[in-house]
């Protein structure tokens, strides 16, 4: 057996002086209080404080990272328990499911993935052997009789992550009862919405027609106008700012493309949108102008704009029949960014009552485009390195193409944008060693005095979420 365990250098430089330029900085910030501004957690998990199923139900099911690699091996997803969208049979036994991913964990090797499984089989459990065939059902035995006990419930895993606040994801028709329910439950955890209008915004998402209908129901605005349509997410907003606490609204959008349309052109496209006539043309300029109404409704009400473009969702057309969305076949895409976004910052991106923060999965923009937007805009910020980029050397990457242009503090920290519950500490302890390891080669290069790198360290691990948050 190899032995688990979790060196207290990793990720930090191989250079010794540099290394314990770096262990000072990350020494001062690796206590801080988590902010987890974005991500995709059940928010039912913290108002019913159930506990977790089995480890297979927690650990592999819900996780795209997970599946997508074995499912690239051969793997069918029946045999990993996913779920069909017929009702079809599948994989119901969960020892059956662990034992399959135990034998193929050896594919993480060299991938974030088994950076954050390691690190919550190590620190959350207790185990200290790699993962394999042959401990299989000590691993399972071992994680599912910790998932019996109450210190594993969601939230007193919270609490002991040290989550100060999380932010979940719902779409515009949500009735946000779970964000109601924890909030009158009297306990003090932090669990905030926010607002994902893809369903009733995208014209090419399933049952869009049906959704705007029921937008309008929910905010009691006529939708038959393109003036009703709006205040119905106007309402909305509100209403998960109101019941959810939301700060933030979310746009997965195929581009970053943004219009600005006039009044009466817009009445005219919404109307055929809304019919179900439009051309996959008229759809994305549907979406483009929404993003600048988007925009404008984020200066009157203060919620924080969020852009994930650049991705060809459900690429596999075959998988997205049988177990429909989200089941690991999104495949990044090369992305526009300055004439896409130049209608709308034409339009607002000097005021600064608005805060965008942008995203990417095409990294060859982050130089070239990203940085002189985010180094320019007094509107604009950049996300953090996103999804495929989510790794030890994308971090890496993010900081070096950046920072020369837009600095640090036109970046907002860490997102770790994730449904896997377990694997945050480990997720924001990366980001953090990465950020410390740049800032140490910085002060070794004599760039930078070490006493503005803390400074630095504490901005990108707690400061600059909570200020573009809003939390």
């Amino acid at each position: 057996m190899t032995k688990l365990s979790l060196h207290p250098d990793r990720l930090l430089p191989a250079d010794p002086t540099t290394r314990s330029i770096a262990r000072r900085l990350y020494e001062r910030i690796a206590g801080l209080p988590i902010l987890s501004p974005h991500g995709h957690t059940d928010p039912a998990w913290f108002d019913r404080n159930e506990l977790f199923g089995n480890p297979a139900s927690l650990l592999i099911i819900p996780d795209h990272y997970v599946f997508r690699m074995l499912y690239s091996q051969g793997v069918p997803l029946e045999e990993l328990g996913v779920p069909r969208v017929d009702g079809g049979p599948t994989e119901a036994n969960p020892r059956a499911i662990w034992r399959r991913f135990a034998s193929h964990y050896y594919l993480f090797r060299g991938t974030p993935s088994r950076m954050w499984l390691d690190w919550v089989f190590a620190e959350i459990f207790g185990l200290d052997e790699v993962l394999s065939a042959a401990n299989a059902e000590t691993y399972y035995d071992t994680i599912d009789a910790a998932l019996k006990q109450e210190a594993f419930r969601p939230r007193a895993l919270f609490e002991r992550f040290n989550i100060e606040a999380i932010a979940t994801t719902e779409g515009p028709l949500d009735p946000l009862d779970h964000h109601r329910a924890i909030r009158a439950s009297g306990w003090q955890g932090k669990v905030i919405t926010t607002y994902r209008p893809d369903p009733a915004l995208d014209p090419e998402f399933e049952g869009f027609r049906q959704n705007v209908e029921r937008l309008g129901e929910l905010a009691r605005e006529d939708v038959s106008s393109w003036k009703g349509y709006l205040r119905a997410h106007e309402n909305r907003r509100a209403y998960f700012r109101e019941v959810g606490g939301a700060t933030a609204t979310d746009h997965g959008h195929p581009s970053a493309a943004t219009a600005d349309l006039s009044e009466a052109e817009a009445e005219r496209l919404y109307a055929r949108v809304r019919s179900g006539s439009c051309t996959a043309a008229e759809a994305e300029l549907f979406r483009a102008q929404m993003l600048t109404e988007m925009a404008r409704m984020s200066i009157d009400d203060g919620m924080t704009l969020q852009i994930h473009p650049g991705v060809h969702r459900n690429h596999n057309a075959t998988l997205m029949a049988q177990f429909g969305r989200d089941k690991g076949a999104d495949i990044p895409m090369a992305t526009d960014f300055v004439g896409a976004l130049h209608p709308l910052l034409s339009r607002y991106g000097s005021d600064p009552r608005l805060n965008i923060i942008l995203f990417t999965l095409d990294e060859d923009s982050y130089a070239r485009e990203l940085a002189p937007l985010a180094g320019h805009y007094p509107s604009l910020r950049l996300g953090p390195p996103w999804w495929f980029n989510d790794s030890p050397e994308g971090m890496r990457r993010f900081r070096e193409r950046v920072t020369e242009t837009a600095g640090f503090y036109n970046t907002v920290g860490f997102n770790d944008d994730t449904r896997a519950f377990l694997s945050i500490p480990a997720r924001h302890d990366v980001a953090r060693r990465m950020d410390c390891a740049f800032l140490a080669r910085l002060v070794a290069e004599h760039r930078l005095p070490e006493d503005e790198a803390h400074e630095v360290a504490q901005a990108l691990t707690y400061d600059l979420v909570k200020q573009a948050y809003k939390l």
